[in-house]
């Protein structure tokens, strides 16, 4: 796909940010930053951002609560960046509103198509449209963005209008903070390989990861065609592993009602010019407690968690991972699929 735009997406996208950032047409949150690993050395951000645990919730009034708005229906002109491709557009390029990275920008698709659908050929060609266009603007500096996509009531997702998230990488590194940071993505892709137990010949796993995960590269540049068939592919690994996972777990895990088209599982998506990885969900998050088993805080994760980077709001939450960054393990093995069979409850 073409998108026809009338400069370079990473200089469109900066100068979008710039104005809406002047003007307060978003708001954004800057974060702490550290690096925390698992017990088997994977590198994950740790953010800290206590700006979004003081965003106001709103009250109940005894009124019936007001529709929820559709922030990719028409969205501002302060915020929507262009309508892709050019000549028909199926798609729209918006900021994030609430962004915790620079230049945070998202594709949306101009009818409102359901989040928890399958994704269809011109969403997957759109994204990697939106990635390569993002290499090839930058010049010789060699930018990359991260794409994801949350789908189902396990997955982080927030907006029932379908959607995929961009994050441009040099923004995510934070200079000498990131030090020994990479994108899980990027491990899962590269480097150590391991192929994945009972999928498809070629699927790939990172053997250090702690949840179920399916992964494929890029031979080439992939046409539309094939980036449907390998997220097609994908995705049958992943609703193959929860099913079974189902069948020795009942009481844990249920499938989501199929209700005109819904999928039955929820599940993270992630994308760059190198590969497409994805994660079956069976929950949000989990809780976080001390040593005494009282509750810090629940720790929730998104598609993010594809990139190596998960997201704390609060002072104590931010302090423990720092202090125990063990319970990462604990944490990332609690959202997904375990990749040994699950043990009795453990304490994070």
């Amino acid at each position: 796909m073409l998108l026809g735009l009338s400069e370079a997406l990473p200089h469109l996208v900066d100068a979008k940010f710039k104005a809406a950032k002047a003007a307060s047409s978003l708001l954004f949150s800057p974060t702490e930053l550290a690096i925390i690993r698992t017990s088997a050395g994977v590198p994950f951000q740790l953010r800290y951002c206590p700006a979004l645990a003081k965003k106001p919730v709103p009250k109940q009034a005894d009124a019936t609560p007001k529709q929820k708005i559709d922030p990719f229906d028409n969205p501002p002109a302060a915020l929507h960046i262009a309508d892709v491709p050019t000549s028909n557009p199926t798609h729209l390029l918006v900021l994030n509103k609430f962004p915790i990275i620079a230049g945070h920008f998202i594709l949306a698709t101009k009818s409102n198509k359901k989040q928890t659908h399958v994704l269809e050929q011109d969403d997957l060609e759109a994204t990697y449209a939106c990635l390569k266009a993002w290499q090839e603007g930058s010049g010789g500096k060699q930018k990359r963005s991260f794409a994801f996509f949350n789908s189902g009531e396990h997955s982080g997702a927030s907006q029932p209008h379908r959607h995929l998230q961009f994050l441009p990488v040099e923004n995510m590194r934070d200079g000498e903070a990131a030090s020994g940071w990479d994108l899980l993505i990027d491990l899962v892709l590269s480097g150590t390989k391991a192929q994945a137990k009972d999928a498809p010949s070629g699927l790939l796993q990172h053997p250090d990861i702690p949840f179920t995960h399916f992964a494929r590269s890029f031979e080439s540049e992939p046409s539309g065609r094939q980036l449907l068939s390998i997220y097609t592919e994908l995705y049958s690994a992943a609703k193959e592993t929860v099913d079974k996972f189902i069948a020795a777990n009942p009481e844990q895990l249920a499938l989501h009602p199929i209700i005109g088209g819904d999928l039955p599982i929820s599940y993270n998506l992630a994308i760059t010019t190198a590969g497409m990885v994805i994660l079956p969900r069976r929950a949000e998050g989990t809780m976080l407690r001390r040593d005494d088993g009282s509750e810090v805080g629940f720790i929730a994760l998104n598609g993010t968690t594809l990139g190596g980077t998960m997201m704390v709001k609060h002072q104590e939450e931010w302090d423990l991972l720092r202090e125990k960054p063990e319970m990462l393990d604990h944490i990332l093995a609690a959202i997904g699929i375990p990749r040994e069979a699950p043990r009795s409850k453990s304490r994070v």
